[in-house]
């Protein structure tokens, strides 16, 4: 079955931001009121996989051996159902 899935990788917090520190400083240039600005990064992987339980474990198995760095990073996916 093909699993589409969408993965969203965040700083964990205490992590520096440059690239939103960066935004967050135009942002207010620009006349924004704005507080923080977090960048993030958002993945879209379409996969083969027999099941969906099985489909959720190489996702979360590619987010830690590729897509992330498990001592900074935090991530979520997404799994849509198969078509």
């Amino acid at each position: 079955m093909k699993f589409k899935a969408f993965v969203y990788v965040n700083l964990k917090a205490g992590y520096s931001d440059p690239e939103g520190e960066t935004t967050a400083h135009a942002l207010r240039g620009l006349g924004y009121n704005v507080d923080d600005v977090r960048s993030s990064k958002a993945y879209e992987v379409t996969f083969d996989a027999p099941n969906r339980a099985k489909a959720e474990k190489l996702l979360d198995e590619m987010c830690r051996r590729l897509l992330t760095n498990p001592t900074k990073d935090d991530y979520r996916f997404e799994i849509s159902d198969p078509k």
